[in-house]
This record gives C-alpha cells, sequence and structure tokens, in this order.
C-alpha cells in the first residue's frame, strides 16, 4: 500500500474520531522546500465541511496522526496545510516490502476483465512509413503497455489502407515507367520501391496538368485577343464554366444562388459557342459584368480577367481531365469490379509493401497482435450500411447516396455510402470496429492512435456506432496527438519530402556512434557489441524525445538535440541506469538481507519517496493514454538518484549496513528506470 492510500485511510478515521463526519477524499501535494515534512495534506477542501479554522483543524488531524499513526512522527501546519513528516522506520519497512519485486507497480489483469484493443500504425500500401508514422507507432504501443501494466489485457492492431486511389496510382506509374523493376532487382525495401512510384506518379500529373494548363491559358488569351469565342475544346468549355462558377461564389459578397449562375454564365452556352459577332461578345460581356456587380463591391469585375484567373486557379476542374488521373480512376474501378490483372498486381505491389513494413516495424521495436485490412472491412461496412438503412438510422438521397444525419447531435449529416455504391473512410472503419469485436468477443473498448486532423472523424464514427446499439461503443477513444515537423518545415509524401522513417533510424544510430566516440568511452567494446550500443543510444533518444511531450501538443523533432547525454533526453537515462549497473558489477558482498532500523539520508528517503510513486504514475498514464507521463516521471527518477549519487558515498560507505541498504536502494532504482522504459518500448544498456 503506498504512502498516499495509508495516510488516507488514517486521515479518513481521525476526521471520523475527531468531527463525526466521513470524508471520502483527501488531498495531498509535495511539501514546499522551506517548510519540513514529507507529504502536505490539502485542509482547505475540508474547511467547509467542518466549520473551523483550518489551522485549528489540522493542528488537531495532526496530533491524532502522531498519537495514533506509527508513520508519522511529527507535524506543522502552514496556514490551511498540514505538512507531515513520515518516520525513518515507514520508509525501511516499505522498501524492503518492495527490493526483490522486480515489476513493483505493474497490476495483473483480472479475470473476466474486459480488453481492451489498441490501434496505431494505420498505414498506406503506397509510400514507406515516416517521421508521422514513428510518433503514430511509439504512442501506440506504449500507450497499449501502460494499459497491460495498469492491469488492462491489451491486443494491439493496425488497419492497414490497401485500397482506394492513392494505391491505384503507384500501381499505374509502376506499369507505366517500371520496367518490370522489383524489390530483389533494385536493393530496395518493398515499401521504398513503391513509393518511389508514387512520387513519380505525381511528375507525371503535374507534367500532364500544367501541359493542359498551358494549352487553355493560350486558347482564352487568343479569344480574348481576336474577341473570337470560338471554342472547340469540349474540356476547355467544361472547365471554364465550372471555374467561373466557382469563382464567382467564393468572391462575391453574397452567396450567388445557381438560378442565377445558370441565367447569367452562358460561356458554354450555344450563343457563345456559335457566334463570332463582336457585339455578341460585347453583349455577352456587359450581361455579365451588370449582373456580377450587384453581388461585388467596388470591384472591377472584368469578365475577360475573371476567365483567365479562373482557369489558373482552379486545379480541381482542370484535374478532372488530366488523363494520368483518368487512367487510375478507371484502375480503381476495375479494382473493385475483380478485374483479374488489376487485383494481381496490387496484391504483388501490396506484399512488397508489407515485407518492407515488417523490417521497419522490427527495427522500431514494434509488434502487434492482429492485422485488419481495408480490401476486407469496407464489404462489413457495406452490409451494416444497409442495415442501418433498414432500420432507419441511415437515409438515402435520390442520388442513392447514404447518408447518417447527425445535426440534432451537434454534428452534421455524414456520407456512408456514395450514389456509386462505392464506400468511403466511414464505412471501412465502421466495419473495422465491428469485425474486431467478433474476431475478439473480449473486447469492451478501442483506443484509436490517429492524428488530431481526425478529431472530427472519430466523433462521427463513434456516435454512428452508438446509434446502432453497440455497448462496447461507450468505450471507444481517440488517441488523438498533434503532428510532428521538422526544423526544415512540413513534409509532403507525394513530393518524396517526407523523412523516410528508416533513414531517420539510422541516422539516430550514425550521431549516436559520433557522440559515444567522441566522449571516448568505448575501451573493452567488441565491434559487435559497439554496434548494438549505437542502436540501443540512438533509438533509445529518438523514442523518448517523441514521447515526452504530452501526445495532444504538436511537437517539433530535432534529431541533433536528442541525443545528448545531459539533460531530459534518452541517453542520460540510459547512462544512469547504466551506471547503477555498474555500481552492482562491484558490490563483491552479500546484498540479499534485509535492513531495518536506519536513520536515513535525507537523499536516501527523497529516492524512495520517488520509487514509491511509480504505481500511480502508471495508473496516471493509463488513464490518460499518456507516455509522457511515464517518460517525465523516469526523468524525475534520475534527476534524484544522480543527486543521491553524488551526496551519499554508496561503495564506499564504511557502514556496512548502509552499505548494503544503498546497493539494494540503486538496485531498485535501476529497475524501476528499466520497467518505466520497457513501457515506452526502449532498451537500457547495461554498460556505456
Amino acid at each position: 500500500m503506498t504512502l498516499h492510500h495509508t495516510l488516507t485511510l488514517h486521515i479518513q478515521k481521525a476526521v471520523q474520531e475527531l468531527f463525526g463526519i466521513a470524508i471520502e477524499k483527501v488531498e495531498f501535494q509535495a511539501t514546499r522546500k522551506e517548510f519540513e515534512g514529507d507529504i502536505t495534506m490539502v485542509v482547505f477542501p475540508l474547511v467547509k465541511v467542518l466549520k473551523g479554522n483550518p489551522v485549528e483543524i489540522g493542528n488537531q488531524i495532526g496530533n491524532y496522526l502522531v498519537t495514533n499513526v506509527n508513520e508519522v512522527s511529527k507535524f506543522n501546519v502552514v496556514g490551511g496545510f498540514l505538512n507531515i513528516v513520515i518516520s525513518d522506520a515507514f520508509y525501511v519497512e516499505f522498501f524492503n516490502t518492495i527490493k526483490n519485486n522486480e515489476t513493483f507497480g505493474f497490476v495483473a489483469p483480472k479475470e473476466g476483465e474486459k480488453a481492451v484493443m489498441v490501434e496505431y500504425s494505420s498505414p498506406n500500401t503506397n509510400k514507406p512509413l515516416h517521421l508521422g508514422h514513428i510518433r503514430n507507432n511509439l504512442l501506440g504501443y506504449s500507450v497499449a503497455e501502460i494499459l497491460k501494466a495498469s492491469g488492462k489485457k491489451v491486443y494491439k492492431t493496425q488497419i492497414i489502407n490497401d485500397r482506394g486511389i492513392h494505391i491505384c496510382k503507384s500501381m499505374l506509374a509502376w506499369q507505366k515507367f517500371g520496367n518490370g523493376q522489383t524489390p530483389e532487382s533494385t536493393g530496395l525495401k518493398g515499401d521504398k520501391l513503391v513509393g518511389n512510384f508514387y512520387v513519380e506518379f505525381d511528375k507525371e500529373y503535374k507534367r500532364q496538368f500544367n501541359q493542359l494548363k498551358e494549352k487553355h491559358i493560350e486558347l482564352v488569351e487568343n479569344c480574348i485577343k481576336t474577341g473570337v469565342w470560338d471554342i472547340s475544346d469540349s474540356t476547355l468549355i467544361k472547365i471554364l464554366d465550372n471555374s467561373l462558377r466557382n469563382f464567382i461564389k467564393e468572391n462575391v459578397a453574397v452567396d450567388v444562388s445557381s438560378d442565377f449562375l445558370n441565367k447569367n454564365i452562358f460561356f458554354a452556352s450555344d450563343f457563345v459557342l456559335s457566334t463570332t459577332k463582336e457585339e455578341g461578345i460585347k453583349d455577352l460581356r456587359k450581361s455579365f459584368i451588370v449582373a456580377i456587380s450587384k453581388y461585388v463591391n467596388g470591384l472591377d469585375f472584368e469578365y475577360d480577367i475573371v476567365l483567365k484567373k479562373a482557369i489558373q486557379t482552379y486545379k480541381k476542374e482542370e484535374e478532372k481531365y488530366i488523363p494520368i488521373m483518368l487512367e487510375a480512376q478507371q484502375m480503381l474501378l476495375d479494382w473493385e469490379n475483380g478485374k483479374p490483372e488489376v487485383i494481381e498486381l496490387w496484391k504483388t505491389m501490396n506484399q512488397w509493401v508489407y515485407d518492407g513494413f515488417a523490417q521497419t516495424y522490427k527495427n522500431l521495436g514494434v509488434d502487434f497482435d492482429s492485422y485488419y485490412y481495408e480490401s476486407n472491412t469496407y464489404l462489413l461496412g457495406k452490409e451494416v450500411v444497409q442495415f442501418g438503412l433498414e432500420k432507419g438510422i441511415f437515409e438515402k438521397d435520390p442520388d442513392g447516396s447514404v447518408w447518417i444525419d447527425l445535426t440534432a447531435d451537434g454534428l452534421d449529416r455524414k456520407i456512408v455510402l456514395r450514389s456509386d455504391g462505392t464506400a468511403v473512410y466511414m464505412t471501412q472503419d465502421i466495419g473495422t470496429a465491428i469485425q474486431r469485436v467478433k474476431d475478439f468477443p473480449d473486447v469492451g473498448g478501442m483506443v484509436y492512435t490517429v492524428g488530431n486532423e481526425q478529431d472530427y472523424h472519430f466523433k462521427v464514427l463513434f456516435l454512428i456506432l452508438k446509434k446502432l446499439g453497440f455497448d462496447w461503443a461507450d468505450s471507444l477513444y481517440h488517441l488523438s496527438y498533434g503532428m510532428v515537423e521538422l526544423p526544415s518545415g512540413k513534409m509532403k509524401s507525394r513530393e518524396g519530402t517526407v523523412v523516410d522513417a528508416d533513414d531517420l533510424m539510422a541516422e539516430m544510430t550514425t550521431t549516436a556512434k559520433t557522440i559515444s566516440e567522441d566522449l571516448g568511452k568505448l575501451d573493452g567494446y567488441s565491434e559487435e557489441e559497439k554496434a548494438v550500443l549505437f542502436k540501443t543510444i540512438g533509438l533509445g533518444a529518438l523514442k523518448y524525445y517523441m514521447l515526452k511531450v504530452d501526445p495532444k501538443k504538436q511537437m517539433m523533432f530535432n534529431p541533433e538535440e536528442s541525443v545528448d547525454f545531459a539533460g531530459n533526453t534518452g541517453p542520460f537515462i540510459q547512462y544512469t541506469y547504466a551506471r547503477i549497473q555498474s555500481i552492482l558489477r562491484k558490490a563483491d558482498f552479500d546484498t540479499s538481507i534485509s535492513i531495518s532500523g536506519l536513520e536515513l539520508h535525507e537523499k536516501e528517503k527523497e529516492l524512495i519517496k520517488q520509487v514509491q510513486l511509480f504505481p500511480e504514475v502508471i495508473q496516471n498514464a493509463a488513464e490518460n493514454h499518456s507516455p509522457a507521463l511515464i517518460a517525465n516521471y523516469t526523468y524525475d527518477l534520475v534527476k534524484e538518484f544522480n543527486s543521491f549519487y553524488q551526496q551519499v558515498s554508496i561503495l564506499g560507505e564504511e557502514n556496512h549496513d548502509k552499505k548494503v541498504f544503498r546497493v539494494q536502494l540503486s538496485k531498485s532504482v535501476g529497475n524501476t528506470i528499466k520497467n518505466a522504459f520497457q513501457l515506452l518500448g526502449i532498451e537500457v544498456p547495461e554498460r556505456m
């Protein structure tokens, strides 16, 4: 039982006996440095209930504790704060109960309790894992481990986004530009090879887009110059007509109705296409300017200028007609219709990617208990949508699309099935959630590790699942984390400017190697041992730097800053652990005996107090889904140990009992560091 729990029970009893009132909670805080005490009870919350002066109440409770509780040796009251001094005997006795417990703080799952499924990674099969995926994986894996340590049964899983237009882009580019390349023939990991073709698609798309745009702008400019609007390019007509409508909608001061647009914008009308008369063009321009001027406050809204600007700015209209994009869309339709050659290519290239992902996950030190694929779960999602439609949960629009109206719940109307019958992401996510509970009937809740740009998506998903009647929908949680940026700026996958996860891990290992060699403390290490150590330090630096930040916060990742052997870093903590192991190796005497009756040094007491907090920190981290609480606790523990190490002699202590106790305490701290880092997925070296 922790000190907090012990004191809570005694204080509750004290209040009951002294004032005849039962209280449920007792508020504690750390004792301020300028006052004597090990822990402070906040008296103020009781003043209203007990109807008395906070100082008097504090003194009464303090006297009761000294008289009736062996653990309390003395107290003092400052204002509404009762500073309690705990006896050395309590700390020694407590330490003796935990010193041989190598899993102190960890709780075993209760028989029959519902499990939690934690989803993380969620990659697309058109590119390698990148820096954002690293934070995602580290957070998800760590939260899963923390939940397990807190007493939950946990399943780790991922959903693989293996269908959609983005996949087809890589496939099509490989067909066009790949020349039969394979991971074996190129020496590239499969995910990197496929990712290269995703970039190639974007390059070709931009080339075709610019080519088409330049052609269309030239046509418009020629028409403006000659006054002859004889355009035979039907694609251009459609683009200009839609672009012009969109331009007006976005630039006028008030909303422009569709009726108005249909009556007053006739660029694509028979009149415009057939006329070559200057008078006709002038009439059209005059009609346009007069009509639009009613909605635009004082802007020089020249028709010709607007047309040219429209085609320059409305990429969405133009991209509908880019040949390579049309080919990719056709490939997607072929995939959904089960065209054999498309399906075979999809299977082959996806397997390349899966094999590449597996290597990255292994290097990163994360794993999964189960895998789900969007290409499978979207089908179940479509079945559920049909069920929901029959039950009146969903509604069908005249065009055949299916929606759910959540406006009464403070959200909006959300599509769950397109008019052509194809699934959206929501369809897939509905199917995935239901399939997981079918596969793992003991799952009572799920944690989705997904970036904060999907906050709204998950609000909708959770609400839909509730409306479908699933009781476990009340236990769904979105671990919404902030994006990762680099000092160099944002990243774009399709442009090939992302920080590749494998490259970053290799860079971290190299940086650790350079710093370690500069410090000159590698005597006696074999080359193999050095390689393992560099990887341990590099990955430790990476993971700790990522996880010490509150998940909800956006973060800037600086690789150089993370690999530092001083300050709040992974290597600093790893070095402290290695220092403790060195102490244990040098302790050539029996350290297994139990020591009692010691008068503790202030630093010994502080260190025991810090170790004692570990179980509570685990529970708080689990409740808040925050590895940052574990990381920063570990840093505080390490700081306290280093202060202890500097001020208290360990192996040089002459008193044998004190020496044994200090070695035991060092071992316990080392074990706590190791266990805490285990929850973060970080290894600790025996030597550094």
